[in-house]
């Protein structure tokens, strides 16, 4: 039999097969015919055209003028050879953006010995593809013919050809003409220490890079290809190597390229690179290989120099120059230039972290990391925790000195941006990237000058929370006189002089917000110094940081900065607790249960002025509610003095805990004058503006057992389920300590779960464990440390996580060991077995396990359903792709981040519609709801008998009057879903109409109730459809009149049809 390790190895390569079938190109017969085909149409139109045309500025005026050229007239002549090259030419091309790379040469007539100064071979070589470009489009064979820019090089365009034809299984793939340039000038006047822009006064490495890149471009392809000749798997470890980078969104101007990435691998394989991978290695250990080179290495250092080929040697001194010009150093092949020279440190130190991430999914995830590393999209909105997008249509200041330097304006205008928000926020920040793909499709024959119509785009990666969001920056003492002077002139109007209560005095910058607010610092903080040091307006930094902080918000205050008041109560409380010494009740512990304690509910209760003590003065304000959100707290009984024993019948024990607790609110009150209120199920106490619900765990009540259908079965009793409250209760504050952002990611998740009407799909104490895992398992990213970023990545784990097939393990504090993992398998398993073949009935749809729930019977046990959990990831889906799309693009209206939240209505059978001055908490109203569809069941105005707030009128009474009208916990909505379960499905069970029947509600103060009616095998088959919607119709309006006083209106908007 064979072992676990044996199994997963074995499904490992599986997976990594299937990979590779999926992203290879099948280089069939019939698809090297078609290529071959369209190519052989590109060399006929190339052909068509006459040599000796004469050639001038005028073909292209505004592109000569921008790169600022001059000398560009010449005589048309035909490419030396149009041939195949790239990836293509040796098989590893990788799908779906199969692009073949077909090299044009350029015929050395058509250049002066001296057009690599100022510009004039790009000019020459820009021209030269217009005049290739009119007589492409008049092939059958092609579709189409667009510009490109060559790794987002906007000096040095391409052709891109769109054939009219598809490869089998309808692949589609595009030709780009890529101009060469070989033996055309002299070597020696490209060097890298020399000037070859008059109008500079120092070195130009990069433009002469970017003419040596044409020079060489074949011979280094040549290369290549002899490398990977022959030798399959370097081929799949190459494919593979490009999958990792797409995904990772490494493909970027200034970090990765194919070509690049296919050097690196070429280097390991020679003597040059100590031949690290040899011909017997698979692809996965080649894989390794490369990544752990790319992320440790130390010959990055020194530089990546091969043995030359040819005659030419680059000596010890032209090294160093080389070195000295670049910050990242690939010497081609052929020895002749820096394959590197468009990599900025920025874009080297993420390619060596992505790539030391991926060796930890392989060491750390199962199957080898292959969903992490091949599976997970990694774009900039999951990737970074800032984002920032600078709108510059229009702003000349990046160009005033010109397009074209030594650099491109572009790349310059990026390395300031970098440099200055780099400046502002060190010591905060792991990695700050600034990327600017404004070149990649443009129609260059208009010029340069439009090529700053998108935006610029600026990524930060925090390093620790608690250093990002210190609100002082630390300056120099004014003794240090050239650095004080130094600083004030970075920091501006916020720079101060500041003593400190240890005597010392230093410059300062400080930015003061309050705890809950701490997260906009880094925002205050980039805006600031952009605006003074770019001088760009305000309007045009669009920092993503705080678009969703309406959600938690009431009013313009978010209520989690009472927490402090609320922690003070519970405080007072615990004590007054244990002083009690007149109950027959010891209190050995007091727990708080409330997601409020632990800074992970929405709308944690704000202190009321009627909930305190008898004796406390009071205040009313304006808008004073009625209703008092109980937060609960539970009190271990361990020991009992002269109690006897306790029953063994959970509805006798749950009564035995009320009269206990009825007295501790008598002991309370007497001893303390606190005020408590009791129903027939809880009882309640005020203390300090709070209503705290006490409940009472005994450890009896843990394994009571009772009979279900004539069997003995364990459930869960009041008792267990207080004791996984606690226990949850008490991981998950504990969690949130390590991880302070949690609490705000885990607050936006509910939010929304509650706006699409899945409160009762998804309970809070999951959705708290599924962000858990976002920490815990973060792979292949970094634990988030922003809102909108750890937003994001819940919306996706819902949205991608296989939950037929998975269970989500959540181990918060590292509890369960490699058995426990087991056994949790295990678990689920045997459960998904029963279900074999009936996969939508499976329960629990969503196996949620944590150390103290191995078997998910805490949370998800019942709901979601796998048809609400289909729903659930759908919505996930659509928002998830809505804010990549939203964070991404320039959207500067608030509407477009209100889509998030903002429910449809139309995927119900039928709506209820609330007054939403009848809610508890009117306030907490996102959106009201409208309903303009179907057809109106009832209308009904709404009650007096409830207000939400204390009238003006009422407020003349006296106190006690006053406090009486307090409602503790009072939910109608909560209500009335009850008696429309009950109702509703009695009804339709009698006509034997659905077989399933939900309720979808926004528990958090929606106004809007969504009703779904699932189908039955009903053998009635001949029902009129026009009884079907009497039936429900009178139904619903059955609901209207129990409902009365809160029902603003029903509408029917669709019938449940009866499916055979």
């Amino acid at each position: 039999m064979a072992s676990v390790a044996e199994i997963n190895e074995s499904a490992t390569n599986l997976k990594f097969r299937e990979l590779l079938k999926e992203v290879q190109l099948d280089y069939s017969p019939e698809n090297t015919s078609i290529v071959d085909s369209v190519v052989s149409a590109i060399r006929d139109a190339v052909d068509s055209n006459s040599d000796g045309l004469p050639v001038t500025k005028d073909i292209a005026p505004r592109f000569v003028r921008d790169v600022g050229a001059d000398k560009v007239d010449f005589k048309f002549r035909k490419p030396k050879s149009v041939e195949i090259g790239g990836s293509y030419s040796f098989q590893c091309a990788a799908r779906p953006d199969v692009n073949v790379d077909l090299f044009l040469r350029l015929p050395k007539e058509c250049f002066h010995e001296k057009d690599y100064l100022n510009y004039r071979y790009h000019a020459k070589r820009f021209l030269y593809l217009c005049i290739i470009k009119k007589h492409l489009k008049s092939s059958p064979l092609i579709k189409g013919v667009e510009w490109s820019a060559f790794h987002n090089e906007a000096r040095k365009p391409v052709l891109v050809v769109y054939p009219a034809v598809q490869l089998s299984n309808n692949i589609a793939f595009t030709v780009k003409i890529i101009p060469t340039a070989p033996s055309i000038f002299a070597f020696s006047k490209l060097s890298f220490e020399r000037n070859n822009i008059r109008s500079q006064n120092q070195a130009t490495p990069k433009y002469n890079n970017s003419i040596l890149e044409d020079m060489f471009i074949e011979e280094n392809t040549e290369f290549v290809k002899r490398t990977f000749k022959g030798c399959k798997e370097l081929g799949e470890a190459l494919i593979l190597l490009k999958v990792w980078a797409r995904k990772s969104s490494l493909y970027v101007h200034d970090c990765l390229s194919g070509f690049m990435i296919t050097v690196i691998t070429a280097y390991l394989v020679t003597k040059s690179g100590k031949n690290r991978i040899s011909s017997e290695m698979n692809a996965m250990q080649i894989l390794r290989i490369t990544l752990d080179f790319i992320a440790n290495s130390k010959v990055w250092d020194s530089g990546i120099f091969f043995q030359p080929e040819s005659e030419r040697n680059v000596s010890n001194k032209e090294r160093k120059t080389q070195l000295q010009s670049f910050p990242v150093m690939i010497c081609d092949p052929c020895g002749n230039y820096n394959a590197a020279f468009r990599m900025s440190p920025s874009g080297f130190q993420e390619l060596r972290d992505v790539a030391a991430v991926a060796l930890s999914c392989m060491d750390k995830c199962e199957y080898e990391g292959f969903d992490e590393i091949f599976m997970t999209s990694f774009d900039y909105p999951a990737k970074y925790d800032y984002c920032i997008r600078l709108n510059l249509k229009d702003n000349h200041d990046f160009h005033v000195s010109g397009y074209c330097l030594d650099d491109e304006c572009w790349r310059s205008y990026e390395q300031r941006v970098l440099c200055v928000i780099d400046e502002a926020l060190r010591g905060r920040t792991k990695l700050v990237r600034v990327i600017w793909r404004n070149a990649s499709d443009c129609n260059f024959e208009n010029g340069l000058s439009m090529l700053d119509g998108e935006p610029l785009f600026v990524g930060i990666t925090i390093g620790s929370v608690e250093e990002a969001f210190k609100q002082a920056v630390l300056g120099p003492s004014p003794e240090e006189k050239d650095k004080a002077v130094e600083f004030r002139n970075f920091w501006g109007d916020k720079a101060t002089l500041r003593w400190f209560r240890d005597g010392k005095i230093a410059e300062v910058a400080v930015w003061e917000h309050e705890a809950w607010e701490k997260h906009l610092i880094l925002k205050e903080i980039c805006e600031h110094v952009l605006m003074r040091h770019l001088s760009l307006p305000k309007q045009n930094i669009i920092t993503i940081v705080d678009q969703l902080d309406f959600v938690l918000r009431l009013g313009n205050k978010d209520p989690v900065s009472h927490a402090g008041s609320l922690m003070k109560a519970y405080d007072d409380l615990s004590k007054h607790l244990r002083l009690l010494d007149d109950i027959p009740l010891r209190i050995s512990s007091v727990q708080p249960l409330d997601s409020a304690f632990r800074l992970t509910s929405v709308f944690p209760p704000v202190p009321h002025p009627l909930a305190n003590k008898e004796s406390a003065r009071i205040k009313l304000e304006k808008h004073t509610a009625t209703c008092v959100q109980p937060l609960e707290v539970m009190i271990q009984a361990r020991k009992l003095e002269g109690s006897g024993n306790w029953p063994m019948d959970e509805l006798a024990m749950e009564k035995t805990k009320t009269a206990f607790l009825l007295r501790i609110a008598e002991s309370l009150h007497s001893k303390f004058g606190i005020t408590c209120t009791a129903t027939e199920d809880d009882v309640d106490i005020f203390v300090s503006g709070y209503a705290f619900r006490l409940k009472i765990l005994h450890e009896r009540g843990l394994s009571l057992v009772k009979k279900l259908g004539g069997q003995t079965k364990h459930v869960l009793s009041a008792d267990k389920k207080l004791f996984l409250h606690g226990q949850h209760s008490s991981m998950i504050d504990g969690f949130r300590g390590r991880y302070p952002i949690y609490g705000p990611i885990v607050r936006l998740a509910k939010r929304w779960v509650s706006a699409h009407l899945l409160s009762n799909s998804l309970p809070e104490e999951a959705i708290e464990l599924l962000v858990a895992h976002l920490f815990l398992k973060p792979l292949p990213f970094r634990p988030p440390c922003s809102r909108i970023t750890g937003f994001l990545r819940f919306l996706r784990l819902l949205s991608d996580y296989d939950w037929s097939f998975s269970p989500l393990i959540v181990d918060i504090n590292g509890d369960l060991t490699p058995d426990d993992g087991r056994e949790i398998n295990e678990s689920f398993m045997s459960n998904r077995k029963q279900y074999e073949g009936n996969m939508h009935n499976a329960k629990p749809a969503m196996f949620l396990a944590a150390s103290y729930d191995k078997e998910s019977e805490a949370w998800t046990n019942q709901s979601p359903t796998a048809a609400e959990l289909k729903r659930v990831a759908a919505y996930a889906t659509s928002s998830a792709n809505f804010l990549t799309n939203v964070v991404m693009k320039n959207q500067l209206d608030a509407y477009g981040w209100e889509r998030l939240f903002r429910t449809p209505l139309n995927n119900y059978n039928a709506v209820v519609l609330l007054h939403r001055d009848k809610l508890p908490h009117p306030n907490r109203l996102l959106f009201p709801s409208e309903v303009n569809l179907g057809k109106q069941v009832i209308r009904g105005n709404a009650s007096k008998a409830f207000q939400p707030f204390i009238l003006p009128e009422e407020m003349k009474k006296n106190l006690g009057e006053l406090k009486n009208k307090l409602m503790v916990g009072f939910d109608p909505q909560k209500y009335l879903i009850s008696e429309i379960e009950a109702t509703v499905f009695c009804a339709m069970m009698q006509r034997e109409f659905p077989d399933t029947f939900k309720v979808w509600c926004d528990s958090l103060g929606g106004d809007a109730i969504g009703l779904t009616c699932g189908n039955n095998c009903s053998k009635k088959h001949d029902r009129d459809d026009i009884d079907e919607d009497k039936d429900l119709f009178d139904t619903l309006k059955a609901v209207g009149e129990f409902g009365k006083g809160f029902v603003k209106s029903i509408h029917l908007l669709k019938t449940p049809k009866v499916s055979s």
